[in-house]
């Protein structure tokens, strides 16, 4: 037994830790924030557009090439700006259906 219960601890603890889904309507300006929707449509090869059942938002995934779809479930975690004209979703974190983690560059830091 005194074998077995590191192994938990090390095994729970290599679990990932799951972020608390915000509705897009909820979304406030200058905050971290987690939200999951439907890709909607493509501004371009930099943004998309997200739905979920409360709204939609532009979110900015970055200058690297991320194999996204139309009609795609996924989950972003990032930065919501402060612009008071167009507001964006900064990306750092984009998970896809499968469970698939995309860690997105952040050049425009």
């Amino acid at each position: 037994m005194r074998l077995a219960l590191p192994s938990l601890v090390l095994l729970l603890s290599a679990a990932p830790v799951l972020a608390e889904i915000t509705a897009i309507a909820d979304v406030q300006r200058n905050q971290p924030v987690t939200v999951a929707g439907t890709i909607e449509r493509f501004h371009d090869e930099d943004e998309i557009r997200l739905r979920d059942e409360t709204g939609s938002l532009r979110v900015y995934i970055g200058p690297q090439p991320v194999a996204l779809s139309l009609g795609q479930s996924i989950q972003v975690s990032g930065f919501m700006d402060g612009n008071l004209i167009r507001n964006e979703l900064y990306a750092r974190e984009i998970v896809l259906e499968d469970g698939t983690v995309i860690t997105v560059e952040r050049r425009y830091e």
